[in-house]
């Protein structure tokens, strides 16, 4: 069994590994993100750390961002999102909700309110459902600012929308003319 601290260690090196570096623990990726779980298991054992797959099914089921999944044989494991990397994630395009939100820190107000929502060097820009989410992404970056998102009169306008398995919503950008300060 993980103590907290070594289960957020694990976490914070597999979001690295699965979601933009696999190469800094010798893991390869397939299109659409998936990797060995043995394998992974080996890798991270070679660093030095005792982990074992019931430490990971534990990891995967407790995360509370479900940033991880495994295939249905358990034989494979992937992040949801936020890739940095160039894969497939399979996801279908959705119609949103009618809005959306964006946490983010007070710093990034000023040019998100000039050029929108950009996904930066990840695939996606993300956004939740509810306010709290929001408020706690937001939190990672200073001080929180919730923007509101017209989702639906963008899909209306041809934007596309996914959710990832987590329940993020995904979409390619997000224009200034779609966001308001919550």
């Amino acid at each position: 069994m993980l103590t907290p601290e070594q289960e957020k260690h694990i976490s914070k090196l597999l979001s690295l590994v699965l979601r933009h570096q696999p190469d800094s623990l010798g893991i390869i990726l397939d299109e659409q993100g998936w990797t060995d779980v043995t394998i992974l298991i080996e890798k991270i054992n070679n660093k030095g750390i005792q982990f074992s797959f019931n430490d990971l099914q534990l990891l995967v089921a407790n995360n509370n961002k479900k940033r991880f999944a495994l295939n249905e044989s358990e034989t494979l494991i992937r992040a949801n999102q936020g890739h940095s990397i160039e894969v497939n994630l399979g996801y279908e395009p959705k119609q949103p909700p009618t809005i959306l939100f964006h946490g983010t820190g007070h710093l990034a107000v000023d040019s998100i309110k000039s050029t929108g929502l950009d996904k930066r060097n990840r695939q996606h820009v993300h956004l939740s459902v509810d306010i709290e989410t929001a408020v706690k992404v937001g939190q990672r970056h200073g001080k929180p600012v919730v923007f509101t998102v017209a989702a639906q009169v963008m899909f209306e306008q041809g934007y596309q929308f996914y959710v990832a398995d987590n329940g993020v919503w995904l979409t390619e950008h997000v224009p200034p003319q779609f966001l308001t300060i919550q």
